[in-house]
């Protein structure tokens, strides 16, 4: 027999739904409207008209998206008789004067739904989590709050803990899924922090910091709606791999205007993904950067070794150096924008060529004034304008350069490093030297910014052209108006004429021409992602222990207002550029904007894992304390010693048993098997992938350690961790990541002696 309050429960969430459909139906009923209204006249209206068009379909987007699992739960009131229903969106009631039909979980009415607790029930007598498939009801779970004096239960810091555990012991999908109906006090307490500054979130393996990182990304976005709708919200993480893990979660949350890229994407257009050795990125990422490329630049800005000869127009005229260097100086303080400065410097180089030309030809040989009058040097200015000696030598003196030009041919030259690099020794810069035409790398991409932030862009010649556009647009709708009026009925007396209205009456040639503009249908995040100089509104950085001071850099620029969540744990840095303090980190770059926040209860690692775990960051030397682990499974990790020779044929065996299990797998391995590794299980094993781009959602992955850096598998095989330790840069941190990355099952191959940290594994 049915329990009861499933069937009460199922009559409410059915009526839910019917509140879905009619909204639903209402915004598609009215994005139809907005795309069939009558064109716009005049540019205002053509933006509200766009406007509109978006809104209604992001509504859209949003209802639907709030489909699956529409209804998280209730809340029973100590002083309300209606239960308050959370769910993933906000559905009207019938009575607006009263409480909505469907609060969204972002509203701070729901809050309490994540942070109340016995101790501190907040007004909650019950908590209700509802279980659904599609738009049935499966289960309820209640939590009494509202206890007797002596009975509240102060130490517990889980809230919905059946819900929590059932969500923590499901299988993985290879993708991220949204927590809102599993959100902890300390979790929510963090999503809903200010917007303001840069709120850094420092949360050991497990704690969740990537899903609280992404929540408060939706909340913000409901919170702050109309300003990060026009500004953008980006989201920055390590590895292609990792951005299509969390890929699902915003959308799920009813939010797609939100640019996803990792440290190679951040510039437009470029996708830098290739590999170098760490102590070059680590050199690349340094803030003193930033003196080298605006050396470089300030090098492409040279005058000639004594003195240059030109010959005009069949005349020989001398050109001192100390006089091009009176004209790079004025262009310099024309603009400090290379590729700007450089017309200052064309402008200069001409006028100084017209005065050594008209020295030569138009003195008066009787001693007396200059013989060419202004009409005579302007066409003679004009005419050294266009002398291809002249425009050869502005193109080498003062060369037009795009930042992938100067960087290009800074790293080929050991002249062009060595004066770009005085202060450096040897060793150093040479790590910075490469052959033309080597692919771009992730660390390159601040580089590359900060090169075109000083070369600029000379737009004028667009600009003229832009406007030579829009002239003849007015033009040619001029005498499209012009025609209609010619072709105009004359069958109506001139009574009849005079009501009647014609084009011209309606619209000028300047709102005609607006309505052939095409109208930017784009969303904020794509017209972000093509723009280089977008500043948003709010940033998110995952894994953000491995940015170098250089990537901070970037995005301080990308968001002025320094309104950032920062999510790492320097427990598990892995980059030489990378952080050891947040204070050394963000300092440069926010000054005392940034405030520090804590996670300190891992919800993923079975505290079996966690304990050994913990032995190697205590091993490490790091001052950090390991997450407390709320969950056992059960399943003790187990290592296995095994001869060399035969390592990776257990490790095929061992991977095909741990698929057989159901969930995701990892396979972690050291770098120097990675190749024989991902030969060996891909000839094996059906679906394998591995590297940047590894899927979890379509088989057992091999990665390195770091490549695994953020994701979660239920099951994870480590092979060879003595190797992990030895290669690593970070050794112990390379195998604290990869320890902790299993949420059930954790196997570990080793061909010699288990590294001391690991005492705690029973070897078989």
């Amino acid at each position: 027999m049915p329990d009861p309050d499933t069937v009460t429960e199922q009559d409410h969430v059915t009526e839910l739904y019917r509140r879905l459909d009619d909204a639903r139906e209402r915004a598609v009923t009215r994005l139809r409207q907005a795309i069939s209204a009558p064109l716009v006249d005049n540019p205002q209206a053509l933006g509200e008209k766009e406007a509109n068009v978006r809104f209604h379909s992001e509504r859209i987007t949003a209802l639907d998206a709030a489909e699956p699992g529409l209804v998280i739960g209730r809340l029973d009131r100590t002083e309300v008789v209606q239960p308050l229903y959370v769910g993933r969106t906000g559905l009207a009631a019938d009575d607006p004067s009263g409480d909505p039909a469907l609060v969204d979980w972002r509203a701070p009415a729901a809050r309490p739904f994540y942070t109340a607790t016995p101790f501190r029930p907040d007004g909650v007598a019950r908590r209700r989590h509802i279980r659904t498939l599609g738009r049935r009801v499966t289960g309820i779970d209640d939590e009494v709050l509202d206890l007797p004096d002596g009975e509240a239960d102060g130490d517990r810091t889980l809230t919905g803990e059946a819900a929590l555990l059932r969500a923590l012991r499901a299988d993985r999908t290879g993708r991220m899924t949204d927590i809102v109906r599993t959100i902890q006090a300390e979790q929510d307490e963090i999503i809903r922090s200010d917007a303001r500054g840069v709120l850094v979130v420092q949360g050991g393996p497990g704690t969740g910091k990537t899903a609280v990182a992404l929540h408060r990304a939706a909340y913000l976005l409901y919170t702050h709606r109309d300003r990060l709708a026009r500004s953008g919200l980006l989201v920055v993480g390590p590895t292609p791999t990792f951005l299509r893990y969390i890929a699902d979660v915003l959308p799920a949350l009813g939010e797609t205007g939100v640019l996803l890229a990792g440290l190679g994407q951040l510039r437009p257009g470029l996708d830098a993904r290739a590999d170098e050795p760490a102590e070059v990125a680590e050199v690349k990422g340094r803030l003193e950067m930033v003196q080298v490329v605006a050396a470089a630049v300030r090098a492409r800005q040279s005058v000639p070794r004594g003195v240059r000869e030109l010959v005009v127009d069949g005349v020989p005229v001398t050109l001192r150096g100390a006089d091009v260097s009176r004209v790079r100086t004025a262009a310099r303080r024309a603009s400090r924008e290379h590729n700007v400065a450089r017309v200052a410097f064309a402008r200069g180089l001409v006028e100084l060529v017209v005065d050594r030309y008209a020295d030569r030809i138009g003195s008066d040989v009787r001693g007396g004034a200059d013989l060419l009058d202004d009409g005579d040097r302007r066409a003679l200015r004009a005419e050294v304008a266009g002398e291809p000696a002249v425009r050869a030598l502005v193109d080498e003196l003062w060369p037009a350069l795009t930042p992938e030009q100067l960087l290009e041919e800074l790293y080929a030259s050991p002249e062009r490093l060595r004066a770009a690099t005085r202060d450096w020794d040897d060793a150093t810069r040479a790590l910075l030297h490469r052959p033309a035409g080597s692919p771009w790398t992730p660390a390159d991409v601040p580089l590359l910014e900060e090169a075109d932030e000083l070369l600029g862009h000379d737009d004028s010649a667009e600009r003229a052209a832009e406007q030579r556009r829009r002239s003849r647009a007015r033009d040619e709708a001029q005498q499209t108006l012009d025609l209609l009026y010619g072709s105009r009925s004359t069958d109506a007396d001139d009574d009849e004429e005079s009501e009647e209205l014609a084009a011209g009456d309606l619209l000028d040639a300047e709102g005609l021409a607006a309505r052939a503009e095409e109208a930017d249908y784009r969303t904020t995040a794509e017209r972000a992602a093509a723009d280089r100089t977008w500043t948003f509104g709010h940033v998110v950085v995952d894994e953000a222990q491995e940015l170098s001071a250089m990537v901070w850099r970037v995005l301080a620029r990308k968001c002025p207002t320094l309104s950032m969540t920062v999510v790492g744990d320097l427990a598990q840095t892995g980059s030489l550029a990378g952080a050891t303090s947040w204070a050394d980190a963000l300092t440069p770059h926010a000054r005392t904007q940034w405030r520090l926040a804590q996670l300190t209860v891992n919800y993923r690692t079975p505290s079996e894992i966690m304990a050994v775990a913990a032995d190697v960051l205590a091993a490490g030397g790091s001052d950090a304390v390991a997450p407390r682990s709320v969950r056992s499974s059960g399943q003790p990790p187990v290592a296995e010693r095994v001869a060399d020779a035969e390592l990776l044929t257990r490790a095929v065996q061992v991977t095909r048993d741990l698929v057989g299990q159901g969930g995701t797998v990892a396979v972690l391995v050291p770098r120097s098997r990675q190749a024989d590794a991902v030969a060996c299980l891909a000839e094996a094993l059906p679906g394998v992938t591995w590297g940047p781009e590894a899927d979890s959602s379509a088989g057992p992955v091999v990665l390195l350690p770091g490549q695994a850096k953020g994701l979660e598998f239920d099951s994870v095989l480590l092979v060879d961790p003595q190797a992990v330790l030895d290669e690593g840069l970070r050794g112990h941190s390379d195998l604290y990541v990869a320890l902790t990355r299993a949420t059930q099952r954790l196997a570990v191959l080793h061909p010699g002696e288990l590294p001391g940290c690991l005492r705690r594994l029973a070897t078989g």
